[in-house]
């Protein structure tokens, strides 16, 4: 992974687009707001931003955010560089992807082990806790002049990608380089109050509406739970609005795989993954996703139900009758209802 071709091919192009993934993320905004003044700062160029869907009501207080375009109001235009950040598979750029494309040169700045390297030029490293600590890192290596906001760009994506310093992703580097945020500038406490306290009410019932549907099966150690369109239209809630529920499911004690499935329409469902100490990602990749050993996604081209059955044949068959007998669900034989809330 060379640094200095990333400077390069930045100096050589007359327009750039960055590029963050579909539903998104405090990494993929975080570290797309953090290359954009990055770019700014140290090439006198004006980068130009493309978001699918819609943006987290919390991660509005990023800066430069407003700046950014759906992908409609960029449609048909051709840019000498187009960079995808935080982007696991080349189909999560959704209706991003033709300006990808068409791109002259493409750069791919990640940190999913499932990342197949699609770009011209990638900087993916497996071992990152999120795609701002890759994009810091070239940064650092550049000796690139930082600043403020580069600083809460940075620590947003380090934040909310390790679950606020949480996650398994956490080591004494990402700790030391959030530090190093700190003393440019990012005040954690304005910063994580952004991202984990400042949720609007109807979410929050929302996820206790999820959480009283979850299911669960072989003695509590898979917890999921469904959600219908006629859920979210009950609580008027946001696509964003089920960040986090995967992640509640997943911190029971019992619980070693959890997953939540979401209807997009009658014939499609996403998938959420998480657990303890199983690679989740494994399955996802069955169903053509991908993500990280105990965090991971896809969507299922069937129905909620469906799916559901479809995702559980899955986790027994791959795991946990082969390779973790002392799971035994095999001998188990459920009586909750797959189908979930209606």
């Amino acid at each position: 992974m060379n640094s200095k071709s990333f400077k390069e091919t930045i100096e050589k192009s007359s327009s750039v687009l960055i590029i963050s993934h579909v539903n998104p993320d405090g990494d993929t905004l975080g570290t797309m707001c953090a290359l954009y003044q990055i770019i700014k700062n140290n090439f006198n160029k004006n980068p130009e931003m493309v978001f699918n869907g819609v943006i987290p009501d919390i991660y509005h207080f990023l800066p430069n955010i407003n700046q950014a375009k759906t992908p409609q109001e960029l449609e048909g235009k051709v840019y000498d560089l187009a960079i995808a950040v935080d982007i696991a598979a080349i189909d999560r750029m959704g209706d991003s992807l033709p300006l990808f494309k068409n791109a002259k040169v493409r750069i791919n700045i990640d940190h999913h082990k499932t990342n197949k390297g699609y770009g011209d030029i990638n900087f993916v490293r497996g071992d990152a806790c999120c795609a701002g600590e890759v994009l810091f890192d070239i940064a650092k290596d550049l000796n690139l002049k930082t600043d403020k906001v580069t600083a809460d760009c940075f620590y947003t994506a380090f934040l909310t990608d390790t679950g606020g310093f949480r996650y398994e992703n956490t080591n004494a580097n990402v700790l030391k380089k959030s530090a190093e945020l700190v003393e440019w500038g990012a005040v954690p406490a304005e910063i994580s109050g952004y991202c984990y306290e400042s949720k609007p009410k109807n979410m929050v019932l929302f996820h206790a509406h999820c959480m009283m549907n979850a299911q669960f099966e072989n003695d509590n150690k898979i917890a999921y739970t469904l959600i219908s369109n006629k859920d979210m239209e009950k609580f008027h809630a946001k696509n964003d609005y089920t960040e986090g529920i995967v992640e509640e499911l997943r911190r029971m004690n019992s619980t070693e795989i959890s997953f939540v499935l979401k209807e997009v329409d009658e014939n499609t469902t996403k998938a959420s993954l998480r657990s303890k100490n199983i690679d989740v990602s494994v399955i996802a990749d069955v169903f053509g996703g991908g993500g990280h050993k105990f965090a991971a996604g896809c969507t299922i081209r069937k129905p909620l139900s469906i799916a559901c059955d479809k995702m559980l044949d899955e986790i027994r068959k791959k795991f946990l009758i082969d390779s973790h007998p002392e799971l035994d669900l095999g001998s188990v034989q459920s009586t909750d209802s797959k189908t979930g809330p209606q």
